[in-house]
């Protein structure tokens, strides 16, 4: 049997239609199938390959680790170099409030970890989410989820749970006495990318301080170095209570974390003790590949050139078939007619060597999340396919 045959067989299964792509190796903005054929990947994993995949300084530093050691403990007892390291270059790239890092596994443990923390600091169990926003598929994380397609075979998930409409201020008198938090992303990715009003994310900071909520604030996707800045917040003036991170933070390695003020952590280490634990979470070798990738963000010009490759998609990007292209630096949504053109857009992207995507909550655009170290060239040769693809579904 072929490996794709066990694939199928053996490997539990997500959806009816896997892309089955037999990746052999990887290298740069390119992936490569068993055959030698590359893909400029223009999804990067879903956000997760910020640098490009196999970047030589997070390979070097997964190495070094190797050498040293992998798992030790469970989080939190031992004194371990990458981790402490880390949690303080993270710290101090931060508001000086935002100095006490959880290490968890991924952005749905981020979030679970944070919904635990603020019901635990404020003693109230209600949460507000925004309709239209991904925040993990575990159970918490699963509940903040509207609309409910890809969650009603799990009910009843957690109670307490109050929808929220995006960009909408009226919509925030939902937050009350009673509200543990609100978690919002910055930018909402699975929407098609929907950028908050300034009016809109500062109403809702003041919202939460009038009301005793804490602000968690969901940079799984849009953090280290996405939309420009090193995290996206820092577009628009605020500060959150619990900062939310996984996906580009690993440089390809599984790594999450929800960050906070050492005051406000510290109620999760009595009464009870260990209010929250994880085996993995932290592991030293993905700690290691995240501070080798956020010293490469912070050392280089990646995140200084990313409004300069924005652009450039924007300008090649233009189609009487495109309705609207929507951005946040290198996080891009295009739209066009409707689901059908979009996969038959993907499909001939994917034949002619370029990946691309669609979101979650909005099966009408093309989804574009490069590596950061995408080139002017690659990003016009991208397009040129892409334009291609749509002018074919067009005809």
């Amino acid at each position: 049997m072929h490996l794709r045959q066990f694939f199928l067989q053996h490997m539990a299964q997500t959806s009816a239609f896997p892309l089955m792509l037999e990746i052999e190796r990887g290298e740069g903005v390119f992936l490569y199938d068993k055959d030698g054929k590359a893909y400029i990947d223009l999804i990067a994993g879903i956000g997760v390959s910020s640098l490009g995949h196999r970047h030589p300084n997070v390979v070097a530093a997964i190495k070094a680790q190797a050498d040293k050691y992998l798992h030790t403990m469970v989080y939190g007892e031992y004194v371990l170099g990458p981790q402490v390291t880390l949690a303080q270059r993270l710290s101090g790239n931060l508001p000086a409030s935002l100095n006490s890092v959880y290490f968890v596994n991924s952005g749905a443990e981020a979030t679970e970890g944070a919904m635990k923390l603020a019901k635990r600091h404020t003693g109230r169990y209600e949460i507000a989410a925004f309709k239209y926003a991904y925040h993990g598929s575990t159970q918490g994380a699963a509940s903040l989820m509207w609309p409910k397609d890809f969650t009603q075979g799990y009910h009843p998930l957690l109670p307490g749970i109050v929808h929220l409409d995006f960009n909408d201020e009226k919509s925030l008198e939902s937050i009350t006495e009673h509200t543990a938090c609100v978690i919002v992303e910055t930018i909402q990715a699975e929407w098609g990318v929907r950028k908050p009003l300034p009016a809109f994310i500062m109403a809702l900071r003041r919202r939460c301080d009038e009301t005793g909520a804490l602000l968690v604030l969901d940079e799984i996707q849009t953090g280290f170095g996405r939309t420009g800045s090193l995290f996206a917040f820092e577009h628009y003036g605020i500060v959150p209570d619990i900062l939310l991170l996984a996906k580009g933070m690993g440089g390809g390695m599984p790594i999450g974390a929800f960050i906070a003020d050492q005051q406000l952590m510290s109620c999760l280490s009595h009464n009870p003790i260990l209010g929250h634990i994880t085996t993995f979470g932290g592991h030293p070798v993905s700690c290691a590949a995240s501070l080798a990738t956020l010293d490469t963000l912070l050392e280089g010009d990646l995140i200084d050139a990313v409004p300069e490759k924005e652009a450039l998609f924007r300008s090649y990007l233009q189609h009487p078939a495109i309705k609207e292209v929507r951005s946040a630096g290198l996080l891009m949504a295009v739209e066009l007619a409707g689901f059908d053109v979009v996969q038959a857009v993907i499909q001939r992207c994917l034949q002619q060597g370029v990946i691309i995507d669609w979101f979650l909550f909005n099966n009408r655009s093309l989804r574009i999340a490069p590596p950061l170290i995408i080139t002017n060239e690659e990003i016009k040769t991208s397009c040129q396919v892409i334009l291609a693809a749509i002018e074919d579904c067009h005809n």
